[in-house]
């Protein structure tokens, strides 16, 4: 297909009672769906060829306000999504790895390298777009790699992005002398009607980049004028701010979530009604800061240099926000924490999950990261009921058997939602990479079920038992039993750390207790078959359940190495 360029300045001067409404509105929103499907893909295919990266790169460059902006900017502008960067940065708050203070520089600078869209479409590469889409087409269906497949995606989508720029761009040609509609854009002059048609439409079709986008198409037709598509822009800032805030107040159950929501419609918020007064300055800063085209004239020059204007303009606008609002992020933090309070603990509810969110489920990987968060917490408290069982034997509380019991329902739980979850999660496309993770998750579950299970039925049944004795081991017997026990919590402890947080480290610490919780084991069963020449019944009863708390012991110690081992690359767990 052919796309009109531009119109002569000798056409534009033609008036026209009314163009074809069925072939602009084809043009239009036929364009509109393309470019928003082809942003889908671009996003999409950077999300599964990156993401895991970018996740690394975000947790250990947020250090300082100042490195939290760069580096929400460079993750942004290589997702191609603040809305996957805010999500990342819910994540880590969720998980204790960054406070909401040290957030608000990363969701500044995802503002920053938001605009790195509007650039690429500031270059004028319809023409050349069914190239990238046939590339990447042939990539995404012939390659065998889950990453060249993700590549593929990548260049399709960016080929739609500019087709679809395209066919808007051309079927707005008629409208150029369309009188209703030229008066139309010329209110858009106006910053706040401006601004309020860009935040409006943002909201819309929920994507700051198809409100510039048609911006940028309509400025190439030179229908709309730089401050119009300035204050356009800025709109958009406002319009996908406010769209994600309210889904999350909506759907999140994440308090993290609405907060970080209400610091990007805050700051965004605030930075365009500072920048009201001074859109004249802004349109002049974006002049000087563009190329221009002094060898074409009137519509011609607008249509060529106004489109670049905007992208920089809009660049400059979230640059110079970021600037301004760095030093106040400690402040934005407070405000969302005053305004967004902790959720008080529902009456009734024995315990519910903390990092599960469904909106995270649009980025698989961080939802596995989730998902593994709350698996830790599932580890936590089977570890706690491991530790609660000690002053039970020792000091036949039963208060502590029942405290155990009630913290088995709270594994029952969680493991009920985290597995709910897991089946959400399995709906979405996995690489393959994450479809190991959720694997080795899934059985992690089980485990950490099974493990806690032994100690509830098992372990507190045998306390009960004790109790009921006049006979007592022998210090020596306790001693034992003590160091197999503190070996067997110590395997628990380091699983819960390997879980939570893929340290590889903490696994292989697991699987070094093999051999020495093997050797206590094997010393107090040689003991015991020593004295079995006594043959008072209590005792016999007594040597049968610390028989039975060792042979416990073994396999809780068995299910932690389990999980201990998916935690490892596959090459260094066989060799154990």
């Amino acid at each position: 297909m052919t796309f009109i360029a531009f119109a002569s300045d000798s056409d534009s001067t033609l008036k026209i009672d009314s163009p074809d409404w069925l072939q602009v509105n084809l043009g239009l929103f036929g364009g509109l769906a393309l470019f928003l499907a082809g942003l889908q893909l671009l996003s999409e295919g950077m999300k599964k060829a990156a993401g895991q990266a970018m996740t690394t790169v975000l947790a250990k460059l947020t250090t300082n306000r100042f490195m939290g902006a760069v580096t929400g900017a460079f993750v942004t502008g290589i997702l191609n999504s603040s809305t996957v960067t805010t999500l990342l940065v819910v994540g880590f708050i969720s998980g204790g790895m960054m406070t909401l203070a040290q957030s608000v520089g990363v969701i500044m600078g995802a503002n920053i390298g938001s605009t790195v869209t509007a650039q690429l479409l500031a270059f004028d590469l319809a023409a050349y777009s069914l190239g990238p889409v046939a590339i990447g087409f042939f990539m995404l269906f012939t390659a065998k790699s889950d990453k060249v497949k993700y590549y593929g995606m990548m260049i399709m989508g960016l080929g739609l992005l500019f087709y679809g720029m395209g066919l808007m761009s051309e079927a707005m040609v008629p409208l150029r002398s369309y009188e209703p509609f030229i008066e139309i854009l010329k209110e858009l002059e106006h910053p706040l009607a401006g601004i309020l048609a860009g935040a409006v439409f943002t909201a819309i079709v929920q994507s700051s980049a198809a409100t510039v986008g048609i911006a940028i198409a309509m400025a190439s037709e030179g229908l709309l004028g730089l401050s119009a598509g300035i204050a356009l822009a800025l709109g958009a800032n406002i319009g996908t701010a406010v769209t994600t805030a309210i889904m999350g107040v909506l759907s999140s159950k994440s308090v993290d979530a609405v907060r970080a929501s209400v610091v990007h419609v805050s700051f965004n918020v605030v930075g365009v009604l500072i920048w009201l007064p001074f859109i004249g300055v802004l349109v002049d800063i974006a002049v000087w800061l563009s190329p221009s085209s002094p060898e074409l004239e009137g519509m011609a020059r607008a249509a060529s240099d106004v489109p670049r204007q905007i992208a920089n303009a809009n660049t400059f606008f979230n640059i110079i926000n970021t600037v301004i609002f760095i030093g106040f992020t400690t402040w934005f933090a407070r405000m969302a924490e005053w305004l967004i309070a902790d959720k008080a603990p529902k009456k009734g509810i024995i315990i519910e999950p903390k990092y599960l969110d469904e909106n995270l489920l649009i980025t698989p990987n961080i939802a596995l990261q989730q998902v593994r968060l709350e698996l830790a917490r599932m580890g936590n408290i089977t570890m706690e009921m491991l530790r609660d069982i000690a002053p039970a034997f020792k000091n036949n509380d039963m208060q502590q058997v029942k405290e155990i019991a009630r913290r088995y329902d709270e594994i029952n739980i969680l493991e009920a939602e985290i597995l709910k979850y897991m089946a959400l999660l399995r709906k979405t496309t996995l690489s393959d990479e994450d479809s190991l993770e959720f694997q080795s998750i899934m059985m992690a579950v089980d485990n950490f079920e099974s493990m806690a299970e032994l100690i509830e039925s098992n372990l507190a049944t045998l306390a009960e038992r004790v109790s009921t004795l006049d006979t007592r081991s022998s210090e020596k017997t306790r001693t034992m039993m003590i160091d197999v026990y503190n070996s067997v919590l110590t395997s628990v402890e380091h699983t819960v750390q390997a879980v939570k947080e893929k340290d590889e480290l903490a696994a292989e610490s697991v699987l070094m207790l093999k051999d020495p919780i093997r050797q206590q084991s094997e010393l107090i069963t040689a003991r015991k078959a020593e004295r079995l020449e006594n043959d008072d019944s209590a005792y016999l009863t007594l040597v049968r359940i610390e028989m039975s708390f060792v042979e416990n012991m073994r396999h809780i110690y068995s299910l932690s190495r389990r999980i201990a081992k998916a935690v490892l690359p596959s090459a260094i767990a066989q060799r154990e």
